[in-house]
């Protein structure tokens, strides 16, 4: 059952760490998008890899039983806003993880201009300044879905009012 008091790992280290393509590129998507470090990279990689897994399963099988289980991947990740309603496994297995990294909080918070940069953003985040709908997300590697976008606010906490000198 494992220890409760440290958790399962959500990643995968690379097979081969200091490849300096891979770094490099690593190093890139990191700073673009305000990863803390690559363990978040990492694990959007393995989000991207499951559902990768997932499609390339479907071309095993055939008739009802595939179109059952690819109807609901697709509604899965059109949730997300990753893919269109209309969508295939192919249009899965194009994903990137560009793709998974465009949909966490830090970064739609910082393209819908509620931050100056991605790191104001994910700072806001953290301080708990921004909810959807009326929940405080302070996650900033949190998935947003395609219709709590709209609901994504910035909460502004009431200045301290100077004291009324008698």
């Amino acid at each position: 059952m494992g220890d409760p008091k440290r958790p399962r790992k959500r990643y995968e280290t690379p097979r081969h760490p200091w490849r300096a393509d891979r770094l490099m590129e690593e190093l890139s998507l990191v700073g673009e998008y305000g990863l803390r470090n690559k363990r978040e990279l990492w694990r959007a990689q393995a989000i991207l890899r499951k559902y990768r897994k997932i499609a390339r399963s479907l071309f095993v099988l055939t008739g009802e039983e595939r179109a059952r289980r690819e109807s609901e991947l697709i509604r899965t990740l059109a949730k997300y806003g990753l893919v269109s309603e209309n969508a295939t496994a192919d249009d899965v297995l194009r994903l990137t993880v560009r793709d998974i990294l465009e949909r966490r909080l830090q970064t739609v918070v910082y393209r819908l201009g509620l931050a100056r940069t991605v790191y104001h953003a994910r700072q806001l985040i953290t301080h708990r300044h921004i909810a959807i709908g009326d929940q405080i997300v302070n996650a900033p590697g949190y998935l947003v879905k395609k219709e709590e976008e709209a609901q994504i606010r910035l909460l502004l906490r009431p200045e301290a009012e100077p004291a009324q000198s008698s």
